[in-house]
């Protein structure tokens, strides 16, 4: 395992672990305003590792809603993550397959979305830049939650102090890195009409998947852009 690269996935994964913290804290204290216990929240951060899927868990728990149902709603939450792994799969053919367990363990929205812009760079993808970009979210994350469940009392009403927007505000700043790719707009458009109209007709979570599945059926169907377009011949020049 490379030291350097190591260093550098924990250096770019400061940032998100920072932004990731109030989701966690969050998380923690409304677990324990549902009635977890601390051992219990500590125990689902370090397991399910997912934001919104946890946020689902906890309020059909406080729901009394059967188990297989909340497995089944987290599981709807999360199918994105099947195409994440997709995604990646290319890019990870050299991992040993316990590296690739880890990898897919810690596959959340923002280490997707730099492992594909890594990519799209010229860099290779390692096992080392990997797990230090991960550690450096998930552990936090284990560790402010149970924070949050212990401060909860101190936070109150999330939605009176306007906590409850962070999670949309999160998933907005991943999609909209996204914006220079190849028909952005219209699938993005056609996810958020199907995952409105899923929410509407069909109930959450299952929303999340129809939108999600709606917008890749889209980007199957349609051409890239840039495939289209004909070549600059004065600025191929200029490169030769």
């Amino acid at each position: 395992m490379s030291r350097a690269e190591f260093l550098e996935g924990l250096k770019g994964g400061i940032p998100v672990g920072l932004a990731a913290a109030p989701f966690g804290a969050l998380f923690g204290a409304l677990a324990r305003d549902q009635g977890m216990s601390l051992g219990e929240l500590t125990l689902m951060s370090g397991t399910v590792y997912a934001g919104a899927s946890q946020m689902v868990g906890i309020d059909l728990f406080g729901h009394n809603v059967q188990a297989w149902l909340i497995v089944l709603s987290i599981l709807a939450v999360n199918f994105r993550h099947v195409l994440y792994s997709a995604a990646i799969a290319r890019y990870i053919r050299h991992f040993s397959a316990v590296e690739k367990f880890f990898t897919f363990f810690l596959l959340v929205d923002p280490q997707f979305a730099e492992t594909i812009k890594r990519h799209e760079s010229g860099k290779p993808v390692t096992f080392a830049w990997y797990i230090g970009f991960a550690a450096v979210i998930y552990v936090p994350w284990v560790m402010v939650s149970l924070i949050g469940g212990l401060l909860g009392s101190f936070i109150g009403d999330p939605k009176a102090i306007g906590l409850d927007i962070l999670l949309p505000v999160y998933f907005l700043g991943i999609v909209m890195g996204f914006r220079t790719r190849d028909n952005f707009l219209p699938v993005v458009a056609v996810s958020a009409v199907a995952s409105a109209i899923a929410h509407r007709y069909v109930g959450s979570p299952w929303h999340v998947s129809i939108g999600a599945l709606a917008g890749v059926a889209l980007a199957a169907m349609l051409p890239p852009v840039k495939a289209n377009r004909k070549p600059d011949i004065a600025h191929e020049s200029h490169e030769v």
